[in-house]
């Protein structure tokens, strides 16, 4: 294979990055301008909505985050698919906030108690994804982080198992509720 500079490969992985995270974002805000549209339509639900928040975040985080891709000095097609699959792995997340049906259900929150095996799943392997992705970033970029970030990843899928077990709505805000504040915490951290 021909020889690319690193700068040039990573505006092509970006760009794709770029176009899967779109759509995650895209579904997300869609699917939120529907309750506006609809108000009626369908019964907003504290659960759904602090995912809906969540993922966004989420999305948002991880194009912000990716930059740090920029300083790689060597691309191969490993990174690279990595990479997208992370990315499809959030829109996936996404996709499950807003189905494109979801007549055979009570609202959002039936589907989500309902489908919340797979949506916990997802989410704890972001949180794999997000080591392996920093540990890809190179160990600048792993001494960067605080130990917070050390700690975010036990205490995220210590949640994440508690939603995939715990069909109790209660529980269900409590995990998203912390889910969205340790993004919080961080944001305000980093930032």
């Amino acid at each position: 294979m021909e020889t690319v500079p690193s700068q040039e490969l990573f505006a092509h992985v970006r760009i794709v990055m770029g176009m899967v995270t779109g759509l995650g974002v895209t579904r997300l805000l869609t699917g939120t301008a529907g309750f506006i549209q609809h108000p009626a339509r369908h019964r907003l639900s504290l659960i759904h909505l602090l995912w809906v928040g969540s993922i966004l975040l989420e999305l948002i985080l991880f194009w912000w985050w990716e930059f740090a891709l920029s300083r790689i000095p060597v691309w191969n097609f490993g990174v690279f698919t990595f990479l997208i699959g992370y990315a499809v792995v959030l829109y996936m997340l996404a996709a499950l906030l807003f189905p494109d049906n979801i007549s055979e259900y009570a609202g959002y929150e039936d589907f989500f108690i309902k489908r919340r095996r797979w949506f916990f799943s997802l989410l704890a392997a972001t949180f794999a994804l997000d080591v392996t992705d920093t540990l890809i970033k190179g160990s600048e970029r792993w001494s960067q982080l605080s130990g917070a970030y050390l700690l975010q990843i036990p205490i995220g899928l210590a949640l994440c198992l508690l939603g995939f077990l715990v069909a109790r709505r209660s529980v269900q805000i409590a995990v998203a509720a912390l889910h969205l504040s340790m993004q919080l915490l961080w944001i305000l951290q980093a930032f």
